[in-house]
């Protein structure tokens, strides 16, 4: 069987995107879940690239497909939530050292 080719939208941009002839409602299921992470981060208005928001849309759903633990010491905030600004604040950081000799060694 050979890859089935479906065209895609994520955060209004168009993708063709290869795919199993038995794999497409699996792959817009995917889809649906990527472009509205992305969308969730660009209307927060913190983040414009988009590359870096699709950055974000991934760790956030990787985070989310597997969560820590549960700690004791945990503030009030929601999992995704507390995981969303971790992600944030990192990603800042990268770009602060990054910014300042534009190198990352």
């Amino acid at each position: 069987m050979s890859a089935k080719q479906v065209e895609v939208q994520i955060m209004g941009q168009s993708y063709l995107l290869g795919c199993p002839p038995d794999g497409e409602s699996q792959l817009r299921a995917a889809v649906d879940r990527v472009d509205a992470a992305m969308c969730k981060i660009r209307d927060a208005g913190k983040i414009k690239a988009r590359d870096r928001i699709a950055v974000l849309a991934a760790l956030n759903l990787a985070f989310e497909a597997n969560p820590p633990s549960p700690s004791p010491t945990s503030s009030s905030a929601g999992p995704s939530e507390q995981g969303s600004e971790r992600l944030v604040s990192l990603l800042h950081r990268l770009d602060q050292t990054l910014n300042q000799d534009g190198q990352l060694i």
